[in-house]
């Protein structure tokens, strides 16, 4: 399927009576020019260089909504239909019409109206437009989208807009939306996704990760974390393809910290155990599929792996996909190079066909299309909810778990934090003694509080069943030979 969902750069043909409006604005720039009055400039950032472009007034309704627009990127995979329609033929109503659609939509879910954007058009309408937007020498707007398309919805006729010189191409108008969306004073933030598929422009227009990381001000780690993330979903993408149905990048805007510290703990385990880095993987993408939320993801582990807690729950309707059966399989050739590799082991690949299931399942479920059956979709919500039960039981199971193994661990926790305390109490009694500044009576009240402490500890260690330890023994008898 190609759009630009899909595609990381895309040229387009001028828009209808291209020719027209770029007369009309050339009349606007000599109106300008020739009144003698101040003459408003808005200043963009052009491979490094200011450029500083004049602004003048032009009718909205001529204006075009940019279908290469970073702010809706991803949204445009939201219908399929539309944005293969949007392709072809961006300047058509239809196309500006689904442009303006999802500018006014939640970036997460654009099935609903964004209260960001009806908080923008009151401001417009109590304050009026404060800042010019930025257009083509077509009339196509660069910069102001989302604004443009709040004042048309308030009944406004005329937009302020600096004008970009007509020498500009699309390779020059991306350029300059990106740094005018980077800036730090920018009103609204690109959603997760959109700022994933930004990162994929600038690279394959041959940028470098240091330069990418320095324009979107991240460290470079934090931009090869990015990429890796989008490279994820895209791989989730196509194994979720079932029929018509398959999802979608704006699918997984809610999913920014689930992605980030997976792609983490997935870093870390993979130098040392990377079939346990695969299965968790799987693991943690399914439970993100089947909307757990961040603390619930958190439990699958190398614990949850283990524990083996998931293929208890299972049930056999997932035919028992991330269940450890089935023989290892045998080293791969690498053909050309008489190399062998090992093979995916059973217990990734079970992981993995798991994963498949639920992918499919929640394509299915989810989509817009008409020609996916009814039965199709009764058939993926049942299985979808099944597993969702399933992980539900799982991690449950390992959150209970992971509650005794705190508790286990937190006596012990606590008095090495003590005895912390302790040797810095040492250093500290040093100084005040060298420096003849201790409270002695204070310090003797606390020693004796230290002693009570201590007879209460000795108290309950005594009750600890089976043989005591060196330390447990000698705190008894410490604290009998020192009772009065």
């Amino acid at each position: 399927m190609k759009g630009i969902g899909v595609s990381v750069f895309q040229e387009f043909q001028p828009p209808p009576r291209a020719d027209q409006f770029s007369e009309l604005i050339k009349k606007r720039l000599e109106e300008v020019k020739s009144s003698g009055g101040t003459r408003e400039t808005v200043t963009v950032d052009w491979n490094g260089q200011a450029v500083h472009v004049e602004v003048i007034d032009l009718p909205l309704e001529s204006l075009y909504f940019n279908p290469g627009t970073h702010r809706i990127r991803a949204q445009r995979s939201h219908d399929p239909v539309k944005d293969q329609a949007l392709y072809r033929d961006p300047w058509s109503v239809e196309s500006q019409g689904y442009l303006k659609y999802l500018l006014q939509a939640e970036p997460a879910n654009p099935n609903l109206r964004d209260t960001a954007f009806d908080k923008l058009k009151e401001s417009l309408e109590q304050f009026g437009q404060n800042d010019p937007g930025l257009v083509t020498h077509h009339g196509v707007l660069v910069n102001g989208n989302t604004r443009a398309a709040a004042l048309r919805e308030s009944g406004v006729q005329s937009m302020r807009v600096g004008v970009l010189p007509a020498s500009f191409t699309w390779a020059d108008i991306n350029a300059v939306e990106l740094s005018l969306q980077l800036r730090k004073d920018h009103r609204r933030d690109y959603s997760y996704i959109n700022r994933l598929l930004a990162m994929e422009e600038q690279a394959a227009l041959g940028r470098t990760p240091d330069q990418i990381a320095r324009e979107f001000r991240v460290y470079p780690k934090t931009y090869h974390q990015e990429r890796w993330i989008l490279s994820t979903i895209r791989e989730l993408i196509e194994r979720s393809r079932s029929g018509a149905a398959a999802l979608r990048l704006v699918d997984f805007e809610d999913d920014q910290e689930k992605l980030k510290e997976l792609e983490r703990l997935y870093k870390k385990l993979s130098t040392v155990e990377p079939d346990e880095a695969e299965v968790i993987k799987e693991w943690r993408l399914a439970a993100m599929l089947l909307d757990f939320a961040k603390t619930d993801v958190r439990h699958i582990d190398e614990h949850f792996a283990k524990a083996d807690y998931l293929a208890r729950s299972l049930p056999a309707s997932l035919s028992d996909a991330g269940r450890n059966v089935g023989p290892e399989p045998e080293a791969v050739m690498v053909p050309g190079l008489g190399v062998a590799v090992p093979g995916t082991t059973s217990r990734v690949a079970a992981a993995r066909a798991l994963n498949d299931q639920i992918l499919r399942a929640k394509a299915v479920v989810g989509a817009t299309a008409t020609d996916v059956p009814d039965a199709d979709k009764q058939a993926a919500r049942a299985l979808f909810d099944s597993a969702k039960d399933a992980f539900d039981k799982a991690i449950d199971d390992a959150g209970r778990d992971a509650r005794v193994r705190k508790r286990k661990q937190l006596a012990p926790a606590r008095l090495v934090d003590a005895c912390a305390d302790i040797d810095q109490c040492v250093v500290e009694l040093v100084q005040a003694r060298t420096a003849r500044s201790l409270d002695e009576e204070a310090f003797d009240d606390a020693v004796l509080q230290l002693r009570e402490s201590l007879s209460k500890l000795a108290q309950q260690a005594k009750r600890i069943q089976g043989e005591p330890g060196d330390g447990v023994s000698w705190l008894v008898e410490a604290v009998a030979e020192g009772r009065p």
